[in-house]
């Protein structure tokens, strides 16, 4: 794994390669998320149990609870965070900062290497249950529903508020290794703009606290033939088809890695892995889902990722856009576009 430089992303976890059928490959001239292993390296161990029931997660400076259903029983969305405020006046487990995890700390625990539960190898937690979770996170497309990830197979998607699912507290603010959000504002359950704050306890959404890396101002910077996103340090092409089309998954590989080799401008273009992908997304955006201004063009909805599905090998990872929505796609279909990132910076803004 390539550790020389203060990657603005995490490391997916991917450690094997796989064909379009699903049968493991070596990784070296693949292409693939695990031949380059791109990314913040995890910590070893990653874990830290400690004390009454909580645990460190050396990665990104969060402290989880060890069980991981403290609720017990899915509640809907309003339920989730009057749990997490329930907790803090009760001082559970010591303390009064627990809070519903955002969209980027609740996927931060996702390891591509693993299903069922999709989580690091040896982690502590206890009362996991393979189903949906939620985040304090509206989804800008339709903000009466909530971003929830699955811990059977890691996919990112958004049920209704009044639905019911699982909760998993977390606390601290963590060391900067994973980015806000991009949310600035708070919905109720019925999707309705509310106040943030006010006189009496906040909302505890997203929108309020905003944890994570602060993003720059401005967050991209045009580096023809590519724009440089200064939050994470990637280079991306600025015109996001370069198949002209949608391709499967391995002629996205090949189409990039043909564009490596020729090395037309000095950028080792590669196919990006998934968190590469969802690090572009803008929680308070949609259609598509970037931060304004963006300077990209031939924009489409559905990309493919480098990243294999470890829940189902023949499958690929993919970022929808539009929604800003993590999910996969059959490898074998020619379903998504391709959109080509490269390096060229050491420095994370």
């Amino acid at each position: 794994m390539n550790t020389s430089r203060p990657y603005g992303y995490l490391w997916t976890g991917q450690s094997a390669c796989f064909d379009a059928d699903g049968a493991e490959i070596p990784c070296p001239g693949s292409g693939q998320d695990a031949e380059f292993r791109l990314g913040r390296a995890w910590p070893a161990p990653r874990f830290k149990e400690e004390p009454a029931g909580c645990v460190l997660d050396r990665l990104s400076g969060l402290t989880w609870t060890l069980d991981a259903n403290p609720g017990e029983l899915p509640m809907t969305w309003a339920e989730a965070l009057d749990l997490a405020a329930a907790m803090n006046r009760e001082r559970a487990f010591g303390f009064a900062d627990w809070r519903l995890p955002n969209r980027p700390e609740l996927r931060s625990l996702i390891c591509h290497q693993s299903r069922k539960p999709p989580l690091p190898q040896r982690h502590p937690f206890r009362g996991l249950m393979q189903t949906w979770y939620w985040t304090s996170t509206s989804a800008a497309i339709n903000p009466d529903h909530a971003w929830y990830v699955n811990m059977a197979g890691g996919r990112m998607f958004f049920g209704r508020k009044d639905e019911s699912f699982l909760v998993w507290c977390v606390r601290g603010d963590g060391n900067g290794a994973i980015p806000a959000s991009g949310q600035e504002a708070c919905f109720d359950a019925v999707g309705a703009p509310i106040p943030c704050s006010g006189t009496g306890p906040g909302t505890g959404q997203d929108g309020e606290t905003k944890h994570g890396r602060a993003w720059p101002t401005p967050r991209f910077e045009d580096r023809p033939p590519g724009v440089l996103d200064r939050l994470t340090g990637l280079l991306w092409r600025q015109t996001a088809d370069f198949t002209g089309g949608p391709v499967h998954w391995p002629e996205a590989l090949a189409a990039v890695a043909d564009m490596g080799r020729r090395n037309d401008d000095n950028n080792c273009w590669r196919l990006p892995n998934i968190n590469e992908l969802e690090s572009l997304v803008d929680c308070s955006a949609h259609s598509p889902a970037l931060a304004a201004g963006y300077p990209f063009g031939a924009l489409h909805d559905v990309y493919w990722s480098s990243t294999t599905s470890f829940f189902e090998p023949d499958w690929a990872w993919a970022l929808y856009l539009n929604k800003g929505a993590i999910g996969v796609g059959r490898k074998a279909g020619a379903l998504f576009h391709v959109w080509a990132v490269s390096e060229p910076t050491l420095t994370v803004m």
